[in-house]
Formats: C-alpha cells, sequence, structure tokens
C-alpha cells in the first residue's frame, strides 16, 4: 500500500551525527503511525522511535531517548531520525516502517507495521 525508501545512512565516528530520512509513495503517510527500527548482526528487530499520525506523540526506545529525535512532514510525506551523540552499540541496519492508523504508547513491535523499507546501514566507529 505504501512503499518507503530510506537515506542519510553512512560511517560515523561515535559522537558523531546522523539524519535518516524515509520517503513514501504509493500513498500518503499522514494517517499513519510511522517507525524507525533498528537490527545489528545476531539480533532482533528492535523498536527504536515512533510518531503518531498528527506529530504530537512520540515515543522512544529507553536506549536511544535524549539522543535521538523522530518527526515527521506529512506534506512531504516524508520521516525523519535525527541521531546524536551516536555510540558504537548504535551500528545496525535501520529500517522505516509505516503502520496502523492507530497510535500507541509503549514499545512497539515489527509485526504491528505493515510496509517496510529496504534499510540503511548506520555504523559508528569507536
Amino acid at each position: 500500500q505504501v512503499q518507503l525508501v530510506e537515506s542519510g545512512g553512512g560511517l560515523v565516528q561515535a559522537g558523531g551525527s546522523l539524519r535518516l530520512s524515509c520517503a513514501a509513495s504509493g500513498r500518503t503517510v499522514s494517517s499513519y503511525t510511522m517507525g524507525w527500527f533498528r537490527q545489528a548482526p545476531g539480533k532482533e528487530r528492535d523498536f527504536v522511535a515512533a510518531i503518531s499520525w498528527s506529530g504530537r506523540s512520540t515515543n522512544y526506545a529507553d536506549s536511544v531517548k535524549g539522543r535521538f529525535t523522530i518527526s515527521r512532514d506529512n506534506a512531504k510525506n516524508t520521516v525523519y531520525l535525527q541521531m546524536d551523540s551516536l555510540k558504537p552499540e548504535d551500528t545496525a541496519v535501520y529500517y522505516c516502517a509505516a503502520g496502523g492508523t492507530t497510535y500507541y504508547s509503549g514499545r512497539h513491535y515489527p509485526t504491528d507495521y505493515g510496509s517496510w523499507g529496504q534499510g540503511t546501514q548506520v555504523t559508528v566507529s569507536s
């Protein structure tokens, strides 16, 4: 129903910053909960951040709270993840995902999201 394409990943040193973008096509994402997940080698795909359709509600994993910021621009059909103070443990493939029309607080799970981007690699060197 919606196609998602991430961009902005790359290699950075610890303490640096990156901004990931997720551009949607096929239909607008203004009515969807949007999320970011990440998956490190040998690990499960874990929740990073989520934002409601209005952008007024956000939720973050404890490991990134205070360092990452999720935002969205519905007019541009784009969601962002600003990552500051990056740590080596942030190294992972980051995925953008579109969920349903109902936002919920707490940890989100991959099974609650129906559309996924291809992923973008973020590598943080020590």
